[in-house]
């Protein structure tokens, strides 16, 4: 059964007014992949890296197995969004990352975070030797001046592993308001993923109200693959937009004008500078950005 709940973190906002103006709004989605980098080239994948924590180096690339905070934090501060959606975030970089990109932020802890401090100590000697133990989290980060007020949380799922949705009310500048939910849908199982999506755009919209909805994410579901659920969420709950028919990351949304269709970034855009003039590529997900324009209450 879902269950709705109103702890973990939030950083800075709170609510206010319920007009909504016309106002555009700049959305990026974001599978962090627990912090870690993702070479292009496979076999920079090595177990020796794994268990010794030593770099692998390509042509290009390279495979480093360290801490990839400032790396994640830098590529996002340069991305030019309002609302930045976030899945498989380490838990303990909510108030970092906030700081580091001018955003409030909230979060919803997801899978394996029973022991959070040992846990977090393990990822910070060896990220791939943990890997997705570390525990996870989804996490939205609001820019000035739009701010964060009210948020919820969803359970959408208990097994294999914990999915929820993050849902907030965000203020946006000229005082208007928005709904956006974050969630991260299961992998693998697209029968699953399918029912975790209906279940939280179906609560999405009803806490949403008359406000306009982004709901966003990696919902491991392909167009090309389940049409049929897109078609319900359009049907349904006026969620529209798809990334393209073979993406597992998507920005819907429902009573937004589309400015810019959501579409994956460039590769280069999460790569960062390495050592001996090789780049990191952060991530095996490339961020989503779409650009909406709210229409007046």
């Amino acid at each position: 059964m879902a269950r709705s709940d109103h702890s973990e973190s939030v950083v800075g906002g709170d609510e206010g007014p319920s007009s909504q103006p016309p106002v555009s709004v700049a959305a990026l989605s974001w599978n962090l992949f627990h912090g870690r980098d993702h070479p292009p080239d496979p076999s920079l994948l090595t177990w020796r890296s794994r268990l010794t924590g030593r770099p692998t180096r390509g042509r290009t690339h390279e495979q480093v197995n360290r801490v990839l905070l400032d790396e994640f934090c830098a590529v996002l501060a340069r991305e030019p969004w309002d609302l930045a959606l976030l899945q498989e975030a380490p838990p303990r970089w909510l108030r970092p990352l906030c700081a580091r990109t001018a955003a409030h932020g909230a979060s919803a802890l997801t899978s394996r975070n029973l022991g959070a401090a040992l846990r977090g100590r393990l990822a910070e000697w060896n990220p791939d030797l943990i890997a997705s133990n570390e525990g996870g989290s989804n996490q939205l980060l609001v820019r000035a001046p739009a701010r964060i007020g009210e948020v919820r949380r969803l359970t959408l799922a208990r097994r294999p592993e914990r999915r929820r949705m993050l849902f907030a009310r965000v203020e946006l500048a000229g005082g208007g308001r928005l709904a956006v939910a974050n969630l991260h849908a299961t992998a693998g199982r697209p029968d699953a993923a399918a029912r975790e999506i209906v279940k939280a755009a179906e609560c999405a919209v009803g806490w949403a109200g008359d406000d306009p909805l982004v709901l966003g994410g990696d919902l491991n579901a392909r167009q090309r693959k389940v049409p049929q659920l897109y078609d319900e969420l359009r049907r349904r709950f006026g969620l529209e937009g798809p990334t393209a028919p073979g993406a597992l990351d998507h920005l819907l949304a429902r009573g937004l004008e589309p400015l810019e269709p959501a579409r994956a970034l460039e590769e280069t855009r999460r790569e960062v500078p390495g050592d001996a003039g090789l780049l990191i590529r952060l991530s095996d997900h490339a961020p989503v950005t779409a650009r909406f324009s709210a229409t007046s209450a």
